[in-house]
């Protein structure tokens, strides 16, 4: 700090203050450490380097994406119905229509983050080079930060998904009342060019049992528990994706085999697939995919995406 310089501060004090062309040099001095000491300004995005950014909330910045991991939007099967709906209110965002934040909630491993990186490749490779969306990724435990990424792409020209994978807020946490604020009631409030895509496997995004609590110890339990899942209620399209059947997991696991050139008779195939999902104890898409990279392995094929 300028004041733990004794000398500096002796000499601040017998400066003739009378004397504009020997404050001179003193000031300049001030400047100068002033700038020292000061934060830099962050650097401005370049959003051209590449459609999809991971938010860096320790340097405030945004690190480009060339490659994407993500499977492409007809292998995402047994899910039609959520993804048309996702698809089209990532369509008409794209084209600067009225389109609506996102919460996709449910089971795990059906594929709800992967639905969202293949939505947004699928819009993007229908729409023109003017209107390709931004895929911006905040990781949960970055969500306080979210106003100051907000600021970044406020002013700009292009049109940004803000995605959080596997949000969710434990007890005594506090950073969802910052996000309230962030996508709907705040002054600013979320920028017209920017659409909050979340995925969480609870629909309020809150233990069950932290909303059981704040019913059972608050003075006026409706309005603690309000509070606690109003935030689900800044979502516009709450899309639900629950566990799959038997005959929808054989699905997804012959439109991977098929797409991947994968040779195994039917029955056999079947029996392997489901033999594979009861020793993991469930059905999803995710252990699906986890078969079909056992078999191309077994196959010694590659699974190019």
């Amino acid at each position: 700090m300028l004041s733990g310089d004794p000398a500096f501060l002796t000499r601040m004090c017998v400066l003739p203050m009378s004397d504009p062309h020997s404050l001179a040099p003193l000031l300049t001095r001030i400047a100068e450490a002033l700038e020292r000491i000061a934060p830099p300004a962050p650097a401005r995005p370049d959003y051209e380097a590449a459609d999809a950014f991971v938010w860096s909330a320790s340097r405030q910045a945004l690190t480009p994406v060339v490659r994407v991991n993500r499977i492409p939007l007809e292998l995402l099967v047994g899910i039609d119905r959520i993804r048309d709906l996702l698809v089209d209110n990532t369509r008409r965002f794209a084209r600067g229509l009225p389109a609506n934040n996102v919460l996709l909630w449910g089971a795990r491993g059906m594929g709800k983050s992967s639905l969202v990186k293949a939505a947004h490749a699928s819009v993007n490779a229908e729409v023109g080079a003017t209107m390709r969306l931004k895929l911006v990724e905040i990781h949960r435990e970055d969500i306080e930060t979210l106003p100051a990424l907000l600021t970044t792409m406020r002013t700009s020209s292009h049109r940004f998904l803000v995605f959080c994978d596997d949000l969710s807020f434990d007890a005594g946490e506090t950073s969802y009342k910052s996000l309230k604020a962030v996508l709907e009631g705040g002054l600013e409030g979320r920028p017209a060019n920017v659409l909050f895509y979340a995925t969480s496997n609870r629909r309020h995004l809150m233990p069950r049992d932290m909303i059981d609590n704040e019913r059972a110890t608050a003075i006026n339990p409706g309005e603690a528990v309000e509070e606690k899942v109003s935030l689900s209620d800044r979502f516009g399209l709450w899309l639900g994706i629950h566990k799959c059947s038997q005959e929808e997991y054989l699905a997804m696991v012959h439109a991977y085999a098929r797409h991947f050139g994968l040779k195994l008779r039917r029955t056999r195939l079947d029996a392997d697939a489901l033999e594979w999902a009861t020793t993991r104890g469930s059905r999803s898409g995710r252990t699906a995919w986890q078969f079909i990279q056992d078999l191309a392995g077994r196959q010694g094929k590659l699974l190019d995406l």
